[in-house]
């Protein structure tokens, strides 16, 4: 059983949605029902499922439906038709006290713009959602100060928001969504109002985090790279459907269509593939020279030893964590992979 399973959902904005559902299920795409009806279509007939421990990542340009679908899984929207189910519970059969309780206890979010409270210090903001379960205030505020360690806000804690940088209010926002303890964390566009280099450094903390405590995270992204590092698995929008999804690897080698071809046009393959995914195993590699070789983890990323593979004009052996050969990756046929078409 899947931690989230979306069915069929829709999400059409205007005064009288299920007027025009016939015409979306017929296939009129999003202009022609905005041209015709006035109404916007939000999402167009979305499923999927999402595994518990997974990082998925939704992506897609502006207006493509990403941020309205990531809203549909706590219910702050609710579809127009569909069905969602969270650890096989369809949600959308809670009552006003339970949807309070799912919220409070099973998901927890965080936003583009911090979402932080102004009058409450770091360790307070920290400890919001714990309050709002009803924790007495010493467990609070020892979770609270848990958690704020764990993001490296350590002797902050007593600062107010507008003491501190985007970056680290944003870096409060994530420990406030961990102090609960939340199954699912659902994340909307939270890095992207931060700049290159503080952003980079929250993707490696959200993975880092990730690799321990092995949350479900749904994240949402216009940013390919930032979807291609994070995610586990990603699914692309287009107009309000979902066009593609996959692994990163699927993503970039094999693009459904015409749009996800645009995506990743210009990715650097070497960014995104590990060397597992490009070696051959030990027994099929008999015709790759092993007089001069470079030792690789199997699941660092091509980019981190092409250059010394290159340089060297030698061959890898790759091995996994414990040491243990895995295959064999030829130089030449590594580059030929990054070029395929």
């Amino acid at each position: 059983m899947s931690k989230i399973e979306i069915k069929n959902v829709y999400k059409i904005f205007g005064n009288n949605p299920q007027s025009v559902m016939q015409m979306v299920r017929d296939g009129a795409n999003k202009e022609e029902v905005l041209e015709q009806t006035g109404h916007t279509v939000g999402l167009d007939n979305v499923s999927l499922n999402i595994e518990e421990g997974e990082t998925f990542v939704c992506m897609g340009l502006s207006g493509s439906g990403k941020s309205t679908l990531i809203r549909h899984l706590n219910r702050l929207i609710d579809p127009t038709d569909g069905e969602i189910f969270v650890e096989g519970t369809n949600i959308m059969s809670f009552n006003k006290e339970q949807l309070i309780d799912f919220r409070r206890h099973k998901m927890s979010m965080v936003f583009q713009r911090f979402g932080l409270f102004p009058h409450k210090t770091v360790l307070q903001n920290v400890g919001y959602g714990l309050e709002m379960q009803g924790k007495p205030e010493d467990e609070r505020d020892r979770t609270a100060m848990e958690k704020i360690e764990a993001v490296g806000l350590t002797g902050f804690e007593n600062q107010f928001p507008n003491q501190l940088s985007g970056g680290m209010q944003q870096r409060v926002g994530l420990a406030r969504a961990l102090a609960t303890d939340s199954d699912i964390m659902l994340m909307d566009e939270a890095f992207s109002a931060l700049d290159p280099l503080i952003r980079s450094d929250m993707q490696k903390q959200l993975l880092d985090l990730q690799s321990e405590l092995k949350k479900t995270i749904v994240f949402i992204t216009h940013d390919l790279d930032e979807s291609l590092r994070l995610g586990d698995h990603i699914g692309i929008l287009n107009a309000g459907k979902l066009v593609q999804v996959g692994t990163p690897v699927d993503i970039i080698m094999n693009p459904a269509d015409d749009y996800v071809k645009a995506f990743v046009k210009d990715v650097n393959r070497a960014k995104v593939i590990k060397a597992k995914v490009v070696m051959k195993k030990t027994d099929e590699a008999n015709d790759i020279d092993k007089s001069n070789l470079i030792k690789v983890n199997e699941d660092q990323f091509i980019e981190e030893f092409l250059p010394q593979i290159v340089c060297s004009n030698s061959n890898c052996e790759v091995v996994d964590k414990s040491g243990n050969v895995k295959g064999y990756i030829s130089n030449k046929e590594l580059q030929t992979s990054l070029t395929k078409s």
